[in-house]
């Protein structure tokens, strides 16, 4: 039986359609193709932050999510990895994007494998990756994929520009992948997951 792995993908666009988000699909499909290959089953989460920006607010000055803010936060959490990707505004991640980390839990992301990506109209902006969000990211103690991708408006036509982003995003895809394989390694088993056969439990066998 193949094992399940659950991704959380949150996009940061604003716009529809979103290269912020096109990006995240993008890096999502080269996991799911490395994971795969692992003889793994994903699953996607994508969590499309314009979609709550409204609720993210409202918790911001409550300090209360909404039921359904509650449930993407869970959603989020609860993933074996997350794919976080957010358009650069002024040289940083856009307000909607840090707000949705704001309001989670403390250390709730502990040890979470994240891959992060950006996008922006220019490639001067790719630098924002390190020095913006992966030490954010290194904050909330996540461990963060080496390679970070950049997609700026040039590299979504045809030629070298686009071929590189497919080896960019080629590259992430399986150091996230290599990342998700080794935390679920060491993931202690859960003691749930194989019950002991309800005839067996009448016999008596099966319960040391």
């Amino acid at each position: 039986m193949m094992t399940e792995t659950r991704i959380a993908v949150v996009s940061g666009g604003l716009s529809q359609p979103s290269s912020t988000r096109l990006l995240a699909d993008r890096l999502a499909a080269a996991t799911e193709r490395f994971l795969t290959q692992r003889d793994r089953r994903v699953r996607f989460d994508v969590v499309e932050l314009r979609d709550h920006a409204h609720d993210l607010a409202n918790n911001l000055v409550t300090g209360f999510p909404s039921p359904a803010l509650r449930k993407t936060l869970d959603r989020v959490v609860g993933a074996d990895g997350l794919i976080a990707v957010t358009p650069i505004f002024n040289a940083s991640y856009s307000g909607l994007f840090k707000s949705f980390f704001d309001v989670l839990e403390p250390d709730s992301l502990v040890g979470m494998p994240v891959l992060l990506g950006a996008t922006g109209g220019t490639e001067r902006h790719s630098l924002a990756l390190e020095h913006a969000l992966r030490p954010m990211f290194v904050y909330l103690r996540t461990v963060v994929a080496p390679t970070a991708v950049y997609a700026a408006s040039e590299d979504w036509g045809a030629g070298g520009a686009a071929d590189a982003l497919d080896q960019r995003i080629a590259r992430a895809g399986e150091e996230f992948t290599e990342m998700l394989a080794a935390r679920s390694a060491v993931r202690p088993p859960d003691p749930y997951g194989e019950p002991v056969p309800f005839e067996q439990l009448l016999s008596g066998r099966g319960l040391d």
